[in-house]
């Protein structure tokens, strides 16, 4: 049950009044998340610029979304992990390989790579060594792509930690 009421832009004050009204003038409608977050403009912004920021990654998408399973697939957040395996089933991506991200592996050993990587961002950063960062540039990932899977576990622990805090869940 939401903790938090779904803000429109009417309802909503200030900056996320704005926010809210942008959104709704150029998508026709916003999802839960977004309604609920218009409680905090800072982390409304924030989510929006972060979001937008991302899509210019130069990281693949369907890794992208496969480190977001691993990573929604520890955190909790069911809504999170609904849109995420969505988004990897509209790329093309087996259930199989949705499943191994589930489990926080690929049968891919490059991709198990970068998704072990994102678990280790999320879980325990200070653990990364050069080693591995070595071993990923060895699979051919650059720096910037290394440096996305920080922003995609980044958008996540957003995400799932604010739906878990206001208590959405898939339905709502």
């Amino acid at each position: 049950m939401p903790r938090f009421s779904r803000l429109t832009p009417s309802s909503a004050v200030g900056a996320s009044r704005e926010l809210l009204g942008e959104l709704v003038e150029r998508h026709g409608t916003v999802g839960d998340m977004v309604s609920t977050m218009a409680h905090s403009p800072a982390v409304l912004g924030g989510y929006l610029q972060l979001s937008k920021a991302m899509r210019r990654a130069k990281l693949d998408r369907k890794i992208s979304e496969l480190i977001s399973i691993a990573v929604q697939s520890q955190q909790g957040c069911g809504m999170c992990l609904g849109s995420h395996i969505e988004a990897a089933r509209s790329l093309g991506l087996s259930e199989d390989a949705i499943t191994a991200a589930q489990q926080g592996t690929s049968i891919i050993p490059a991709i198990a790579a970068m998704i072990r990587l994102g678990l280790q961002v999320y879980r325990e950063p200070t653990s990364i060594t050069d080693v591995e960062i070595d071993e990923l540039r060895a699979f051919g990932y650059s720096d910037r792509e290394i440096a996305d899977v920080v922003g995609v576990v980044s958008l996540n622990i957003l995400t799932g930690a604010f739906n878990l805090v206001a208590g959405l869940t898939p339905g709502d």
